[in-house]
């Protein structure tokens, strides 16, 4: 019979690894419940939002190798991780290779965005991310994300200021309504076009 693991729990706003080496404790985890926010930040304080894991998804892969880790991790929700232990199965291993092969396609299309599109298109990318998350319920009014105006800056690559005068714009068009602390979704269809869009090359 298979052995339960341990598993570990962390709240909202907390810091689950740190840039750095790794260190003997560390471990590669498994999200069971919630979301964890992988985020590079730059000397002045900037955010960048790299990837998100959901549960099923893996993070913390370089202590795998003992590569030097450029990120922070951050539990964006409640979070119920699994730490792998120091020498995972080869199951275990191939799920980790999956979960990474799966999480650079994304980081591509990320890249692609922050390359080609406006940020008004990103914006609308990263809306539909976000709402595919624990962060977005269906309530009374709509789909309704629970998100900050610095945390969807983090996930386009931009800052708060200039995310706000977006937000704006995306109500005014009636894509969104926008409240404190939370968006929600009128018209997902034409967030969907306006994802696919590049902004017409303006």
């Amino acid at each position: 019979m298979t052995q339960a693991r341990e598993t570990v729990t962390f709240k909202p706003g907390e810091v689950i690894l740190y840039p750095g080496v790794p260190g003997p404790r560390d471990r590669v985890y498994r999200v069971l419940e919630g979301l964890v926010r992988l985020e590079a930040v730059d000397e002045e304080g900037n955010a960048l939002t790299l990837r998100l894991v959901r549960p099923g998804g893996y993070f913390g892969e370089e202590a795998l190798a003992g590569m030097e880790r450029s990120y922070f991790a951050e539990a964006v929700t409640e979070v119920v991780a699994e730490p792998l232990p120091k020498e995972p199965h080869p199951e275990e291993i191939r799920q980790v290779l999956l979960s990474l092969a799966q999480a650079l396609s994304e980081s591509y299309r990320r890249i692609e965005r922050l390359a080609t599109q406006r940020l008004k298109n990103r914006m609308a990318a990263a809306i539909l991310e976000l709402a595919e998350t624990p962060l977005a319920h269906e309530e009374q009014e709509g789909l309704v994300l629970r998100a900050t105006h610095d945390e969807l800056a983090a996930a386009v690559g931009s800052v708060r200021e200039t995310v706000t005068k977006v937000i704006g714009e995306l109500t005014r068009e009636g894509y969104i309504r926008s409240g404190y602390g939370k968006i929600i979704l009128k018209d997902i269809k034409g967030l969907k076009e306006l994802a696919r869009s590049r902004g017409d090359g303006r």
